[in-house]
């Protein structure tokens, strides 16, 4: 291994001795009620965020501090309050860390790291790697690298993504968001995968990894994974613990892909958690720490610092519209940090065309610097012709124009649906950035760009 894989003897015996408590340190519970556990008696260096081990007549479960009430801490566990009464000890446990290690590699974690594949033990590293962190230093970090090749035209052409860059997936239920992601992970130009399954329906969890994603994305993934039937603590968890995995890899000099479907889930577990703690709702029921904790989750994502020789997360997120509103809450906070948004619409799925990409309502910040002269030509005459195309369609259709009234719109009616067929692309059909925009450059009438990055 290189040094930089491998520990040095000081960072071992540093990690041994954070696992050493110095002293016990307890309270007791003080009542019970919904989701929230008043705890009372605990010693002044508790703080919100620490974990805690609460004793039961059966095993002990692990809780973390979300608030304090006067003098009583208000914990929230990661599993059922059931047999947790009065009287009951209450052990504080520091913060949430996790151990990475490559052995996580092809592997299935819960959003405490722990192995749910039922392939044997989770190897760990001597690397304690904290769940909740900020991300680089603005000035720090690198700025967004090159063109990433993903293999998916809708993409690669219309809403191009960089090494480091964050973007999101936005779309209702059942329009392909899933199948998008596995198509990511099994083509995309990284080191690794990280996959975040936040509140996902436990049915789609195998699907996921054996149909979806396959033997080739799973070689190279790390998947967390919180179903909906989960506390929201556990679901909020598996995004952070999500971002953890992947920055250890970054930390490690690697190229991560972080893919977590969805950020909605998350902001809906900290809603549940920031109204049972008694912060006041907002927007759609939505609390303050909702839109405070998820831009410090996204922020970790991005390009690493160079002096610390780190590697970059490469990142996407999937954010539900509620009811196909593109404006609510969640939505436009998640636009508005990351570096662009790809809109999968119900419409263009029921007509058969996947991935149902809406390319006029998607953007990458990164345009136009990422495609080169003759890309961005053909790039944005494409737009022109769809948007005239999409214009006209109702009037065409109803019989209101006359081919011949207007040369712009006689062209995208006959290219119209060659450019929505070049959109559209099968589960298993990659195919190559150079080759999309020659196929588009000869629907447009033109020749094929001479230069293409990777």
């Amino acid at each position: 291994m290189t040094r930089k894989e491998s520990p040095s003897s000081f960072a071992q015996a540093r990690a041994a001795l954070e696992d050493i408590e110095p002293m016990e340190r307890w309270g007791e519970v003080a009542g019970a009620l919904g989701l929230l556990i008043e705890v009372a008696g605990l010693p002044r260096q508790a703080v919100v965020g620490d974990a805690v081990r609460i004793g039961t007549a059966h095993r002990p479960v692990l809780g973390e501090i979300v608030g304090f009430r006067r003098a009583s801490a208000l914990v929230m566990p990661f599993g059922s309050t059931e047999g947790i009464g009065p009287g009951a000890r209450v052990e504080t446990a520091g913060r949430t860390v996790v151990r990475p290690s490559e052995g996580w590699l092809g592997r299935v974690v819960d959003a405490l790291g722990r192995p749910i594949d039922g392939h044997g033990p989770l190897p760990q590293g001597p690397i304690r790697q904290p769940t909740r962190g900020d991300g680089p230093n603005a000035y720090a970090r690198r700025r967004v690298g090159r063109k990433l090749a993903t293999g998916i035209k809708a993409l690669d052409v219309f809403a191009p993504l960089c090494r480091g860059q964050r973007l999101g997936i936005f779309a209702g239920s059942g329009v392909g968001k899933s199948t998008l992601m596995a198509m990511l992970a099994r083509w995309a130009d990284a080191d690794v995968i990280v996959i975040g399954l936040v509140g996902e329906r436990g049915r789609e969890v195998q699907e996921f990894v054996q149909h979806e994603l396959g033997p080739e994305g799973m070689a190279r993934s790390v998947i967390v994974v919180a179903t909906s039937n989960e506390p929201p603590l556990m679901r909020r968890e598996a995004a952070y613990t999500t971002l953890a995995v992947a920055e250890w890899f970054r930390d490690r000099g690697r190229h991560v892909l972080l893919l977590m479907d969805s950020v909605t889930r998350f902001a809906m577990a900290q809603r549940e958690i920031g109204l049972a703690a008694g912060e006041p709702p907002t927007t759609k029921g939505y609390v303050p720490s909702c839109f405070s904790e998820m831009a410090r989750l996204l922020e970790r994502a991005g390009p690493g610092e160079t002096a610390r020789d780190q590697g970059d997360i490469t990142a996407i997120f999937t954010v539900l519209v509620d009811g196909g509103d593109h404006d609510e809450p969640v939505a436009d906070a998640v636009r508005g940090i990351l570096d662009g948004h790809v809109v999968l619409e119900r419409a263009i799925a029921e007509r058969g065309r996947y991935p149902a990409v809406n390319v006029l309502k998607s953007i990458s910040r990164t345009l136009p610097h990422c495609h080169d002269a003759e890309e961005n030509r053909l790039l944005t005459e494409a737009r022109r012709v769809l948007a005239r195309y999409e214009e006209m369609g109702d009037l065409v259709r109803i019989g209101a124009y006359k081919r011949g009234g207007d040369p712009a719109t006689d062209r995208a009616i006959a290219l119209g649906p060659q450019l929505d067929a070049f959109i559209g692309q099968p589960r298993d059909g990659r195919e190559a950035p150079q080759a999309a925009f020659a196929e588009l450059a000869r629907i447009l009438g033109h020749e094929a760009p001479r230069r293409q990055d990777g």
